[in-house]
């Protein structure tokens, strides 16, 4: 099969290339664009508390308005507000306030007062940006840009200082560092390329190769994810871009470098340009077939996930390896045998046989004594795997904004002023349940058992006295609100735990009989995609694990070497988690690290470490069957694989790096787990780990197959039986 893909592109590689370029004008005219969102609740389930309590509220105050921004004013000196500066300020907040009435098309937008701080320092307004709008939409964050430039010319000369912080500052920052990340990220990973490909082979064209052909790929991988999102409504967190660009190029330039080496050893061989295509794809085409594979099935392992965060971005990685995958089997070929032997120029290194002398040396000590060489590699990888239990996760998007940006700067200064969430109030909704309107009477006494729970600050009651619209209990009298004030910040570890324990606890027991209460708001949102995050861990990742397990079986024919190539890929992953751990909670002192961590590590390890384990193996494989012993076999296939998947995880590790150039903590981290990663599965696992453990078990470890016999051996076999 993939003799004959090679046939076909050595023979018609014009055709080939045109037909991707039809294929990506056609994409890219027709893709509705990727988008993202930074709103967590759009990624939980309807089930889940926070989402009802969300739903209720929606329903029974539908004229209600949330505020979008939140206006902080302090002191450049640090002093005091004196009632000049809160004069200037309720002036500032009522002219941004008619301005943006007159301005904006948008639902009728108002402020909510001037609030001094107990200290006298800071004063605090709520802006209310479009009526039902979550801070999130498109409008609201065009509202904050406006916002700020309107108040940026009303705050010159002054001596105050004057900051915008909530759900729509933080959406447009946030949106502004992604696209700088997505800037810098691209930037360094195409030069990374460049310079690791130009050490590697010493040429012009082999360097630009990968920039030019997966450019054209990411066109079309990012129209179709565009279109898939679209076509089943799948929500994509603001990272995604930032993370297919490392994964684009990276998976794409190592596919190209398994085929590149297959490549350059049959023209050494003496074999012609077309007929070396098709020996690579001979013998590179299964590996890269199967490699692909295992990582596209890992990632649509997510659409278990109960979060539609994982059920889009697994999809959406899935087809961005699919797509990378067809290109390295059909494109990458095509203009492989166009090139032919000038795709090496302008070096000539390509027709020495490289001596390779410390792969060797590394081979046959390995060959000599696999059983040491198992022993340390899995030693190494068990210390850093017993860190992994002490991970903690955070479940704030927002904490990973660089420290600079504006509405970080203003969250630091209102919570230094005022309770940690007074600018984010939990909404905590009472409800009847058996059909009759709530009694008024009960409000006191369900506000206090509320104001004694652990982690509250104050507590805001419907007043039924207040003028219609305003009272916090709907037109049918079925619903009423509490807007409760935490003590910690609502992203905070300590208020999800204040609101997954005391405070919903109360608000349950003390809700009258015939009603329910239920907590909403940022904290709420964050217990809940903890608990989904405990189930998705425990569906997701033996899926993902079983199903490779299968394509290694099919691949491989053998149920021995599946079961410690998961096991070596399982353990790569604890590894790389114990590391990032050790670095940014030991080391670097964070509270925690960001909750979907794991999943990427596990994803990106298990399935690109497979990949690298498959090309060991696969190369193990057909030096067994030449006859060698299984110690020669794991001897000659690191003395002849090695090289490539040192290159291939050098530049693959390097692409996730690049990340770490992004400034956001979540993209930081991020970056180092999956290059930590990377570089463990390559020159640990693949390297070291897996042909020491094919080595000791030897020819059992293709049982119930003869994955590894000769074919003189088969012949005597069949003849045999």
């Amino acid at each position: 099969m993939f003799a004959s893909l090679g046939r076909i592109a050595s023979r018609r590689p014009w055709y080939v290339i045109a037909a991707w370029v039809i294929l990506a004008v056609v994409i890219i005219a027709l893709s509705p664009g990727l988008h993202s969102t930074t709103d967590e609740s759009e990624f939980l389930p309807k089930h889940y508390e926070s989402i009802k309590a969300a739903n209720l509220q929606q329903e029974a105050f539908a004229g209600a308005t949330t505020p979008g921004a939140i206006l902080v004013f302090d002191r450049k000196d640090g002093g005091k507000l004196t009632e000049t500066d809160l004069t200037q300020a309720k002036t500032v907040v009522t002219k941004l306030n008619g301005e943006l009435g007159k301005t904006f098309t948008a639902l009728p937008t108002s402020a909510i007062g001037v609030q001094p701080s107990k200290d006298g320092k800071a004063a605090l307004s709520a802006f209310i940006l479009a009526k039902n709008a979550n801070g999130y939409d498109t409008q609201a964050i065009n509202d904050a840009k406006k916002l700020r430039k309107d108040a940026k010319t009303l705050m010159h000369g002054s001596a105050m200082e004057l900051k915008m912080t909530g759900p729509a500052p933080q959406s447009l920052d946030s949106q502004d560092s992604s696209t700088k990340t997505l800037a810098i990220v691209g930037a360094a990973t195409v030069l990374l390329i460049i310079v690791l490909l130009g050490i590697i082979f010493r040429s012009v064209l082999i360097c630009l190769m990968p920039i030019v052909v997966v450019g054209l790929v990411s066109q079309v991988a990012t129209g179709l994810i565009a279109m898939a999102n679209k076509a089943f409504d799948l929500k994509a967190d603001s990272s995604i871009e930032q993370i297919l660009v490392v994964v684009l190029y990276g998976i794409g330039t190592d596919y190209i470098l398994f085929l590149l080496f297959r490549y350059r050893e049959r023209l050494r061989a003496g074999d012609e340009p077309k007929i070396a295509i098709v020996g690579a794809m001979e013998r590179a085409g299964e590996a890269i077939a199967s490699a692909g594979g295992a990582v596209i099935v890992s990632f649509m392992a997510l659409v278990l996930s109960s979060l539609s965060l994982f059920r889009s971005i697994g999809p959406a990685l899935a087809i961005a390896v699919a797509t990378t995958l067809v290109a390295a089997l059909t494109l990458v070929p095509a203009v492989m045998t166009l090139l032919g032997r000038a795709l090496f120029w302008p070096s000539k290194k390509w027709k020495d046989e490289p001596k390779a002398a410390r792969f060797t040396r590394i081979g046959e000590a390995l060959g000599a004594r696999p059983g040491r060489f198992a022993i340390v590699s899995g030693a190494v990888l068990a210390v850093l795997a017993i860190f992994a239990l002490s991970f903690h996760p955070t479940f704030d998007f927002n904490s990973s904004l660089p420290s600079n940006l504006e509405s970080t700067q203003a969250t630091k200064t209102y919570q230094a002023h005022f309770a940690a969430g007074a600018a984010d109030p939990a909404p905590v909704i009472l409800h009847s349940t058996d059909g009759k309107p709530l009694d008024t009477a009960d409000i006191a006494p369900f506000a206090a058992k509320l104001q004694a729970a652990k982690g509250v600050a104050s507590v805001t009651s419907p007043n039924p006295k207040a003028p219609a619209g305003q009272t916090g209990i709907s037109a049918d009298g079925k619903t009423m609100k509490f807007d409760v004030v935490l003590d910690h910040d609502p992203s905070s570890d300590a208020a999800l735990d204040d609101v997954k324990g005391p405070i919903r606890t109360a608000a349950h027991e003390a809700a009258p009989k015939g009603a329910e209460a239920l907590v909403g708001g940022t904290s709420s949102v964050f217990a809940d995609l903890q608990s989904a995050m405990a189930r998705d861990y425990s569906v997701v990742f033996p899926v993902a694990a079983i199903i490779i397990m299968l394509i290694l079986a099919l691949l491989l024919r053998s149920l021995v070497a599946p079961l410690y190539l998961m096991a070596s890929v399982g353990l790569g992953f604890a590894a790389t988690l114990g590391a990032s751990v050790i670095l940014f909670q030991h080391i670097k002192g964070d509270a925690g690290l960001i909750f979907m961590l794991p999943i990427y590590i596990y994803l990106f390890v298990v399935a690109l470490g497979t990949d690298y384990n498959i090309l060991m193996i696969a190369r193990l494989r057909e030096e067994a069957r030449r006859g060698k012993s299984a110690r020669e076999a794991a001897a000659e296939a690191l003395k002849h694989a090695g090289p490539t998947i040192a290159a291939a995880g050098v530049i693959l590790a390097g692409t996730f790096a690049s990340l770490m150039l992004g400034g956001q903590s979540l993209i930081v981290s991020m970056g180092f787990a999956l290059s930590f990663g990377i570089f463990v599965a390559a020159f640990v696992m693949a390297m070291f780990f897996t042909p020491s453990l094919t080595a000791l078990i030897g020819h059992a470890a293709w049982w119930p197959g003869h994955g590894d016999e000769s074919a003189e051996e088969h012949e005597a076999r069949v003849s045999h039986s």
